[in-house]
């Protein structure tokens, strides 16, 4: 194909300019292809305690790490080969998408795996970010205002230019924000690491993933350290809770729109609610994740709630008669009428980042909050507070 650029003006040079780039970094592109060869020892197993969707095998040249589909546990999600960067690929491998590591320039959509690799050390890697007005990390924020790390834009439709110019080793997304534009970067070359970590069932299996993320960054005694301390204190904290005799029930946020999203038996949070010493009111519904309800619904399934949760994002901390203005139903609860509400701010209060990888640290409020009986030594409520 040949251009003559002395007749491309305005907007088509501009295309012009992404198609070259894109082109160009094609025909260069990291050497992540999908593996060709098949190898037949897949190296050893390294036993996961927690996490189900998540299988990681040891070979003496490469660690293949195995995704199950959270959606059809039939089928698998993805698999990655981890390779030294330092050393020459393999010449057998068994089928995945190469990913060399330590990596040294991510992409990383999510604020929570943002701060997980900040926290693991390896804040150097992040070069670019998405969703960056949700940061809370105060370095990172630095970064990015002094140009360090690049501001892809919105997860949903990053700035495929601002990706093409970082280049990076790695894409690092969750499985729900992989899409067309996402598409359109992995035909680079570019491997795509879905973060699936948020659809385990458990609060410790998603902790568990912290253990992957450490073997891409090359911190993996880091990662093995963090998620023994989260384990053995979850585990510890579960056991305090277990001894007490009565057991409050408890509610959590609010409607949004028209829905209640209410937390089910099998959820990280139906969990973190029974594992605290508490009784989830919809642990009848046995799937996963939350099942959005009619407000009337969850009012008569919950009206004699006695603890109730609220998350919310605003300026100033919410108060009980701001709660009853945002709905009439919310003057009707148990828990209302009792002024046990405790709120938590996300504006100003890193419950998403902490929690996913530190639910001890979530469990610990919990427990404080439903079980003030309970004595915790070198204790703190973090995240929630009683709501004025």
């Amino acid at each position: 194909m040949i251009f003559d650029i002395r007749f491309v003006k305005g907007a088509e040079f501009r295309a012009l300019i992404f198609v070259i780039a894109f082109m160009a970094l094609l025909a260069g592109c990291k050497g992540s292809r999908s593996s060709v060869s098949q190898a037949t020892d897949l190296g050893g197993e390294i036993e996961m305690k927690y996490a189900s969707n998540l299988k990681i095998n040891e070979a003496d040249d490469y660690t293949l790490v195995t995704i199950r589909n959270p959606w059809d546990t039939t089928k698998t999600l993805q698999r990655y080969i981890l390779v030294d960067r330092d050393k020459k690929l393999p010449a057998s491998l068994p089928e995945g998408r190469i990913v060399r590591v330590p990596v040294a320039n991510a992409l990383v959509y999510s604020t929570v795996h943002n701060s997980l690799i900040e926290e693991l050390g390896a804040i150097d890697a992040i070069g670019g970010i998405c969703n960056s007005k949700y940061l809370g990390s105060e370095n990172l924020k630095k970064r990015v205002a002094a140009g360090k790390v690049a501001d892809c834009g919105m997860s949903v439709s990053p700035d495929l230019e601002r990706v093409i110019k970082l280049n990076p080793d790695v894409i690092m997304l969750s499985a729900f924000e992989k899409n067309d534009e996402s598409a359109k970067v992995e035909e680079l070359g570019i491997p795509v690491v879905e973060c699936a970590d948020y659809m385990e069932n458990s609060p410790l299996g998603r902790a568990e993933w912290i253990r992957f993320y450490g073997l891409l960054f090359g911190k993996r005694d880091v990662s093995e350290r963090m998620f023994e301390d989260t384990k053995n204190r979850y585990n510890e904290l579960k056991t305090l809770a277990s001894k007490t005799a009565k057991h409050p029930k408890v509610l959590m946020d609010q409607r949004y729109g028209q829905v209640w999203y209410v937390p089910t038996a099998n959820s990280t949070t139906g969990m973190l609610i029974e594992d605290a010493g508490g009784k989830n009111p919809f642990s009848e519904f046995k799937q996963s994740g939350s099942v959005p309800l009619a407000p009337e619904k969850v009012l008569a399934m919950a009206h004699d709630a006695d603890v109730w949760f609220v998350r919310f994002n605003q300026d100033k901390d919410k108060s009980l008669k701001e709660l009853a203005n945002d709905a009439s139903i919310n003057s009707q609860f148990g828990a209302y009428k009792s002024g046990n509400v405790y709120g938590c701010n996300t504006k100003y209060k890193n419950l998403f980042d902490d929690s996913a990888f530190h639910p001890d640290r979530l469990l610990e409020d919990f427990i404080l909050i439903i079980h003030p009986e309970v004595v915790i030594p070198d204790s703190k409520q973090r995240y929630y507070h009683k709501m004025r």
